[in-house]
């Protein structure tokens, strides 16, 4: 398997990095949308269209993407997605067992507030990241 020193050496296609970017902007989109509009960010990064065509995007074009530097953004981009998910899940299963006798309810709202801040955080330095065209160390 190729190192990342050796995958940047090997320019990616245009249309590669030009997907990379629509996946930061759907990702971005979904959590605007979140903080303006929906109950959670969380719900609607995992929910929306956006997300979800975002995250169909990644796994169609990844192998375009293979050694190339926007690999990593591509494996960035879909542990986002699903570790979003799996802390998404925790934290409903949280409140759903501890809600009933109320300790859960703070606990899964703190989860799901540092999950959107986690959120916020992968994609704006991801897409920082792209755009000085620099892989992600994952």
């Amino acid at each position: 398997m190729a190192t990342i020193d050796q995958q940047s050496a090997t320019e990616p296609l245009p249309s590669v990095v030009t997907v990379a970017h629509v996946v930061y902007a759907l990702h971005t989109f979904a959590i605007v949308v979140g903080i303006v509009g929906s109950p959670t960010v969380i719900g609607s990064f995992l929910g929306s269209v956006p997300s979800i065509i975002a995250v169909i995007l990644n796994y169609v074009k990844r192998g375009d993407a293979r050694g190339t530097w926007v690999d990593s953004h591509y494996r960035w981009q879909i542990r986002t997605f699903w570790f979003a998910l799996l802390w998404f899940v925790i934290a409903v299963l949280v409140i759903a067992v501890l809600g009933i006798v109320l300790i859960g309810i703070p606990i899964g709202i703190a989860i799901l507030i540092a999950v959107t801040l986690w959120l916020i955080y992968r994609i704006a330095r991801g897409w920082l990241r792209l755009r000085d065209r620099r892989p992600m160390y994952v």
